[in-house]
């Protein structure tokens, strides 16, 4: 008996993957079956195993893989079904609400983010049940998710010190400040590049925006304070490094503005807590009280947001031929965001006393 071994080629598989993806889209579960099993064929799963593991017979999986061999990815081309597929039950929509939660890679996915056909997928794989790819979006909608871009977050973030800030360290600051009639300021800074920053912007399909960049690798540096209780925005530019001279010079002219005591939150930037910087503090302990955000904390500074708010009003898709232009229009929007202190104050709903600790709270936009 003569044993008939049979390869299919890396090219092949390309295009059986994309033909799966079509399948997926049109809705048509006979030929995702059919595709799928011979991809395992392709990674060399025996007939027995692949009948076994789609629940078809084997001799089906004989005819699939002949028609492969005669007519090759023609053989593929999927039926559109349109209309919405079977309906999940409750239990298995909070299955899959774990599993989506859990994240792509954990559900055993490569890749680190979910896209429809990957939800439509995970679906099918789980719960046997095929979502039209239009509808899965609308299940996604109403089990509570959105599509979003992922955010960076440190791995060196210690949840405990982060929930301590949150529980009873901030409180506590809150209660001393409003006991000394003081400023309560949250201080951070930022730079902002002459040679601009792209953003999302609606545009022409096909078309995408570009904008012009002097390409000069020079920044306006801004050192900030935002109030909690006023939403009084300090500021102050500075030509040179941020360090600790330039950082002392601002916290001069602060408390020149303001017979007020200030209680200070910030970050642990080398200059925040240099040996200079904490020999200032010491001389106007009088005055000025400071507190240290958890490490690796920036999204517990209210001012990121202004941060933010500055960069899409004044550098976002905008070209600065001349570096006179950029300080022109960091400073006029600094002076903006001096006069509405109701937008600085909605920056720190994140510390509202029933909003602790609740990272869906963001500020309205502006």
């Amino acid at each position: 008996m003569m044993n008939i071994r049979i390869r299919i080629s890396a090219g092949m598989v390309k295009e059986m993957t994309q033909a799966l993806q079509k399948a997926y889209k049109s809705g048509d579960a006979k030929m995702i079956r059919r595709i799928m099993a011979l991809l395992d064929f392709s990674r060399g799963d025996s007939p027995d195993e692949i009948a076994s593991k789609h629940g078809v017979s084997v001799s089906s999986v004989y005819a699939w893989l002949k028609q492969l061999i005669t007519w090759g990815v023609d053989s593929l081309k999927a039926k559109w079904r349109g209309g919405r597929g079977s309906k999940l039950s409750q239990s298995q929509k909070k299955r899959l609400s774990d599993l989506i939660k859990a994240g792509s890679q954990a559900a055993g996915y490569p890749s680190g983010c979910w896209s429809g056909l990957l939800v439509q997928d995970l679906i099918w794989r789980e719960f046997g049940v095929l979502y039209n790819a239009h509808y899965v979006c609308e299940l996604l909608k109403t089990l509570g998710f959105s599509y979003q871009k992922a955010r960076f977050v440190s791995d060196h973030l210690d949840e405990v010190k982060r929930l301590v800030w949150l529980k009873q360290t901030f409180p506590d600051f809150k209660r001393q400040a409003q006991a000394a009639d003081a400023y309560l300021l949250f201080g951070d800074e930022a730079s902002f590049a002459q040679w601009g920053s792209l953003s999302y912007t609606w545009a022409v399909v096909g078309q995408q925006p570009t904008i012009q960049t002097s390409g000069k690798r020079k920044g306006y540096k801004v050192f900030g304070l935002i109030d909690l209780f006023s939403g009084r925005l300090f500021y102050q530019s500075t030509d040179g490094r941020f360090n600790s001279d330039s950082y002392i010079a601002f916290l001069k002219q602060v408390l020149k503005q303001t017979s007020r005591s200030l209680f200070l939150v910030q970050d642990g930037a080398r200059y925040h807590t240099s040996k200079q910087t904490r020999q200032f503090f010491q001389d106007h302990a009088a005055r000025l009280t400071v507190t240290q955000l958890p490490s690796y904390s920036p999204d517990y500074n209210p001012i990121e947001f202004l941060w933010r708010a500055l960069k899409r009003r004044t550098t976002h898709n905008v070209y600065f031929p001349e570096f006179a232009t950029l300080i022109q229009s960091v400073d006029q929007a600094l002076a903006y965001f001096q006069t509405q202190s109701h937008y600085v104050k909605s920056l720190f709903s994140w510390y509202l006393d029933d909003m602790a600790g609740d990272s869906s709270v963001s500020p309205v936009a502006i």
